[in-house]
C-alpha cells in the first residue's frame, strides 16, 4: 500500500496535522516502532513461553506509546495514552525478574544467548526513544508519563536479558577495565 502523500518529506501526525518526516515528534515515534520491531524479533526467535509472552504484552503497550507520541495532548479525540498504570506495571515485571536474579556487583557485557544479545540491542533502542521523546517534548507538547514509562522499560528489557541468560546456563560477561 502506498499514498503518495509522504513524497515530499512530509507526515501527518495522529489527527490533521502534517510535519516533516524527520521532525522530533516523528522521530520518537519512529524510534518506538523499531524497538517494537526488534522485540518482534526477539519473540521469533524464543522458545521461552513466558518471555514471548511477557514481550507481547510490552508489544501492545508499546503502539499506545506509539500513537500517544504521535498527537497532541490538546487532541479532541480519545486516544490511549500510557499511564502510571503501565509505568507501574513494567516495575512489577522488572521487581518480578529481579527476586530471581542475583545481585549485580559488576557492570557486564551485553551477550550470551542470541536472545539475551537481542534483548540489550532493545534496551539500547529503547533508550534512544527516551532520548527522543525528550527532544521531541522541547517543541511539542507531550505525554509527561512517556519519559519514566521508557526509563522503566530500559531497566526491565536489561533484567531480561539477565534472566534469559541464567535460564540457559550463561554466565555473564563481566566487564573489567
Amino acid at each position: 500500500m502506498y499514498t503518495r502523500r509522504g513524497d515530499k518529506g512530509d507526515t501527518s501526525l495522529y489527527g490533521s496535522k502534517r510535519v516533516q518526516k524527520d521532525d522530533p515528534r516523528v522521530e520518537a515515534y519512529g524510534t518506538i516502532d523499531e524497538l517494537n520491531s526488534v522485540l518482534g524479533v526477539v519473540v521469533s526467535g524464543s522458545k521461552d513461553r513466558a518471555l514471548a509472552s511477557s514481550l507481547k504484552e510490552v508489544q501492545r503497550l508499546l503502539f499506545v506509546a506509539g500513537g500517544d507520541a504521535a498527537c497532541e495532548l490538546d487532541l479532541s479525540q480519545s486516544v490511549p495514552r500510557i499511564s502510571a498504570s503501565d509505568t507501574a506495571r513494567i516495575e512489577e515485571m522488572t521487581d518480578e525478574l529481579l527476586a530471581k536474579l542475583p545481585t549485580l556487583k559488576n557492570f557486564i557485557l551485553p551477550g550470551g544467548t542470541q536472545t539475551a544479545a537481542m534483548l540489550q540491542v532493545a534496551r539500547s533502542v529503547c533508550r534512544r526513544a527516551e532520548r527522543r521523546i525528550l527532544t521531541a517534548s522541547k517543541s511539542h507538547e507531550m505525554n509527561p508519563e512517556l519519559v519514566p514509562f521508557f526509563n522503566r522499560l530500559s531497566s526491565y528489557l536489561f533484567n531480561l536479558s539477565r534472566r534469559a541468560n541464567e535460564r540457559a546456563g550463561k554466565k555473564e560477561d563481566v566487564w573489567k577495565a
